[in-house]
């Protein structure tokens, strides 16, 4: 563990309530554990947040990559080479 420095933070009731209680019920045995443990899922969830965006920067890259259209896509155009291929193979 790292050096430890004393900080101060302001709450409202409703959350020094909840601290006091997990405090109380013996979830915690002090104010500091709770805000450590807070603090640790805090950036846990910057990480795994981080790491989403990452996945779906990837996964747009990759789409790009692969054939990007310029310009508004035609849906009736691709409807119809679409029944025209599934014709084709009926046949």
């Amino acid at each position: 563990m790292g050096k430890i420095e004393k900080i101060s933070v302001s709450l409202t009731e409703e959350l020094l309530a909840e601290v006091q209680n997990a405090i109380e019920s013996g979830d915690y045995a002090s104010t500091s554990e709770v805000v450590r443990e807070a603090l640790r899922e805090w950036r846990d969830q910057r990480t795994l947040k981080e790491a989403a965006i990452a996945e779906l920067k990837q996964l747009i890259a990759e789409a790009e990559a692969s054939g990007y259209v310029d310009g508004p896509i035609d849906f009736d155009a691709i409807k119809a080479e679409g029944r025209a291929r599934l014709g084709l193979m009926r046949e």
